[in-house]
C-alpha cells in the first residue's frame, strides 16, 4: 500500500530560483558525467525522489520504461513537468515528500537520488520509505555530497554546516550517504568515492560518493 499523505509543504523560493543556475555550473565541469555513471545500469519503472528541475532526466538509458519523479517544491515541479516533455524516456512528475512516496509496495524496480539525501529532514525514513516501494531486489541508486574523510576538510564542512542550510534548501555537507543506506538494510553492490574538483579547486561540497545499493 501507498504511504500515508502529509499535508507539510517544502518551499525554497530563493534557492528554487538559484539551484538550475547552480546545476548548469556542475553540469559544464562533469555532474553531466557523474548523472550518466549514476543512471547506466538502470531498468524498467525507476522512480526518481527529489527531481529538482529534471537535470536527470535526459540521462535515463533506453532500457528504462518509465521514470515517476517525486518533487516537493512548487517551482522546481512545475519546471520539471517542462523538461520532461524532451526526456528520452516517459517522466510523469508527482508533488510528494521523500519520506512519504506517492507509491504502492513494490512498485519500482529502481530508486534514485540524486543530491537529495543532504537536504532532507529524516534520511533513515526517507530511505525506508524507497525500499518500500522497490520490489525484491530492486536498486536504490545513488549520488551525493558526503562528508570529508580528510579531518581539515571535514572540520571546515562541520563549522559550514551552522550556516550552510540556510542558504541551500537545507543541504548539509556532513552526512554520510553511503553509510545511511547501509543502515537501511540495502547491501552496495557499487560504489565510488571521489572529489568532485571544478577549474582546479576543492570545495565544502566537493567530496561525493556514486553507487548502488540492492533490496534484500
Amino acid at each position: 500500500m501507498a504511504a500515508a499523505t502529509t499535508k507539510t509543504r517544502v518551499r525554497h523560493p530563493v534557492f528554487a530560483r538559484i539551484y538550475p543556475r547552480v546545476n548548469r555550473f556542475a553540469e559544464a565541469h562533469g555532474a553531466t558525467e557523474h548523472r550518466r555513471e549514476l543512471l547506466a545500469d538502470a531498468t524498467g519503472c525507476v522512480v526518481e525522489v527529489g527531481a529538482g528541475g529534471g537535470a536527470t532526466f535526459r540521462h535515463y538509458p533506453p532500457q528504462v520504461s518509465r521514470v515517476i519523479a517525486v518533487e516537493p517544491e512548487p517551482r522546481l515541479r512545475r519546471l520539471a513537468r517542462l523538461v520532461s516533455a524532451e526526456a528520452p524516456v516517459p517522466v510523469e512528475v508527482r508533488a510528494g515528500q521523500a519520506e512519504e512516496l506517492p507509491l504502492a509496495d513494490g512498485s519500482a524496480d529502481g530508486v534514485v537520488v540524486s543530491l537529495v539525501l543532504c537536504s532532507l529532514a529524516d534520511v533513515p525514513r526517507a530511505l525506508a520509505e524507497a525500499r518500500r516501494v522497490l520490489r525484491p531486489g530492486g536498486s536504490l541508486y545513488f549520488y551525493e555530497h558526503v562528508r570529508s574523510t580528510h579531518a581539515r576538510l571535514a572540520r571546515k564542512q562541520r563549522l559550514l554546516d551552522r550556516v550552510w542550510p540556510l542558504f541551500a534548501g537545507g543541504c548539509r555537507l556532513t552526512r554520510d550517504s553511503e553509510q545511511a543506506v547501509i543502515d537501511a538494510g540495502f547491501s552496495i553492490q557499487r560504489v565510488r568515492r571521489f572529489d568532485f574538483v571544478i577549474n582546479g579547486r576543492t570545495t565544502p561540497s566537493s567530496p561525493c560518493v556514486i553507487g548502488v545499493g540492492r533490496k534484500p
